[in-house]
């Protein structure tokens, strides 16, 4: 039987633990097969031990992917194990603790229904994230038990019920898909129509029209890893051997002998011959056909499993941001950015612009952080809404504002939850034209909390637009001052001739005006007043 994946433990140190440690916290991955617990005690940021693993077989994703709802009896069957995962988190005094759901809640149609069934009978808060946070909780850790460095190199995160693919460098990730794929989804896709053909054959035939990021095969990377339960049971069977680390490296050519393997026995022999869990036995063939397919269209003859996943990268990212919360926050921001910038850079955008105004916003956030009284995550949401403001004028010019806002709100953005993707959408729909409006459906859809948010930044957003109207980046640095209770000043640096953005100001700081009840003008320096 496969043994559990072996916490990244370091011996007793010798010195003074580090500021804020011994830190006790917890993760919470709901996916579509199991859900897992992971609790542990750090003695250093990348340093743990672990106090409790623990996975409950609840296949969430059954019939979740045809019919886009979640099982009465999965629900009470997750509730329960929810139930006792807050348990465990009281009995070791954890407070830090993040319960996030992938796929199987996030795609279904009655996911709210749990998530407030969680909350409400185990106090536990549970969040569906999106794909390309996944990716990131997941490199989050891998990049901590691999030789990355400055290197690109390839992931795929699989589950149940989606593909994460990635690339990404020591740092993070540079850009992000997410496919409907998953070992779950591809068994209850294909196993009762073997009649058109063998199981194993129609999976591969179904991925044949899969293609991963361009970057990947272009430019090149200089290594490929996987993650997932699935991948470490197929790098045991493969026999792979392990470093010092932890890390296993499967040749792709080993993975093809077992996938030859597999195809000759049924589940029960899987279990009984290869010693697999019965809710793994059957999913995971079609997985290692996704991980073997993954590998040769990025031209990568081995693959590198560092045995960890979306509950150890929580951990760490829990961890950071209680201790070193200002790194933290500028890696999360870094996400942020790179993920709104590969985004625009799919439409074309004008990057230049898009991420100049965006530090004209940042800037404008900073320096206004008591009038607006706005948190980290708010700003965060302003900077992507400000670097792909104009991605809709590849579509129309005319009506951009809203075609952005129906671009930004149809995907995912790293960093960001479903919930603060929408709100990016509605800060990049009002940088021009008409005001927020409960006339608009999608600014009415919002919670009126966060209705008052959008205002805020989008009139931040306009200010920032404005001040490069010609898209020259003539305005290099701006500094705000509120003056009293009615006035603020903006003192602009740039250069050239700086009459157009004055007057675009003069413009498009009406908004701001309306919600802050300030007048904005500028310094004699800058030109004429507004």
């Amino acid at each position: 039987m496969r043994a559990q994946i072996e916490p990244m433990v370091a011996p007793e140190p010798k010195t003074e633990l580090a500021p804020g440690f011994p830190l006790r916290v917890g993760a919470v991955d709901m996916g579509s097969n199991a859900i897992r617990l992971l609790a542990a005690e750090f003695i250093a940021p990348t340093t743990y031990t672990e106090l409790v693993s623990e996975r409950i077989p609840v296949r969430l994703g059954h019939r979740v992917y045809q019919t886009g709802r979640l099982e009465a009896d999965a629900i009470r069957a997750a509730v329960e194990a929810m139930r006792r995962f807050a348990d465990i988190l009281r009995q070791l005094g954890i407070e830090h603790y993040r319960a996030v759901a992938t796929s199987a809640v996030r795609e279904s149609r009655n996911g709210r229904k749990l998530i407030e069934s969680v909350r409400r009978e185990t106090g536990l808060t549970l969040e569906a994230i999106n794909g390309v946070e996944e990716a990131r909780l997941v490199h989050g850790a891998a990049r901590h038990r691999l030789s990355i460095g400055s290197d690109t190199w390839a992931m795929a995160d699989l589950g149940g019920g989606s593909l994460e693919f990635a690339v990404v460098d020591g740092e993070g990730v540079l850009a992000s898909e997410s496919h409907t794929i998953g070992s779950v989804r591809l068994l209850e896709q294909f196993e009762k129509v073997e009649k058109l053909g063998p199981f194993h054959r129609l999976v591969e035939e179904y991925l044949a029209g899969l293609r991963l990021i361009s970057l990947a095969r272009s430019d090149g990377v200089a290594g490929f890893y996987a993650t997932g339960g699935n991948m470490e049971d197929l790098a045991q069977l493969a026999e792979a051997p392990a470093d010092e680390k932890g890390v296993r490296v499967v040749l792709l050519s080993d993975l093809e002998k077992v996938i030859d393997e597999l195809v000759e026995l049924t589940v029960e022999e899987r279990v009984e011959e290869l010693g697999l869990k019965p809710d793994r036995a059957d999913v995971i063939l079609p997985a290692a056909i996704v991980y073997a397919r993954a590998a040769r269209l990025i031209g990568r003859d081995e693959i590198h499993v560092p045995r960890v996943g979306v509950k150890e990268g929580t951990l760490f990212d829990l961890v950071e941001g209680v201790t070193e919360r200002s790194d933290h926050l500028a890696r999360h921001e870094r996400d942020v950015r790179a993920g709104a910038v590969a985004f625009g850079r799919r439409f074309m955008f004008d990057e230049a612009h898009g991420v100049h105004v965006a530090r004209l916003a940042e800037r404008l956030f900073d320096e206004l952080d008591e009038l607006h009284g706005l948190g980290p995550r708010d700003r965060e949401v302003l900077l992507a809404a400000a670097v792909l403001h104009d991605i809709g004028q590849q579509i129309s010019y005319r009506w951009h504002h809203k075609h952005a806002h129906y671009l930004i709100s149809h995907t995912e953005l790293p960093g960001l939850s479903v919930e603060e993707v929408e709100l990016v959408a509605n800060v990049a729909r009002y940088h021009r034209r008409a005001d927020p409006s409960t006339d608009h459906e999608p600014y009415a859809a919002l919670e009126k909390p966060d209705r008052k948010r959008v205002k805020k930044l989008a009139a931040l957003l306009r200010l920032a637009d404005a001040l490069d109207r010609e898209h020259m980046q003539k305005v290099a640095h701006v500094e705000v001052e509120a003056v009293g209770d009615e006035e603020v000043v903006l003192r602009i640096e740039g250069q050239g001739d700086l009459a157009i953005e004055l007057w675009a100001l003069g413009r498009k700081a009406r908004l701001f005006e309306k919600v802050f009840q300030r007048e904005v003008r500028t310094d004699d320096r800058a030109g004429a007043a507004h």
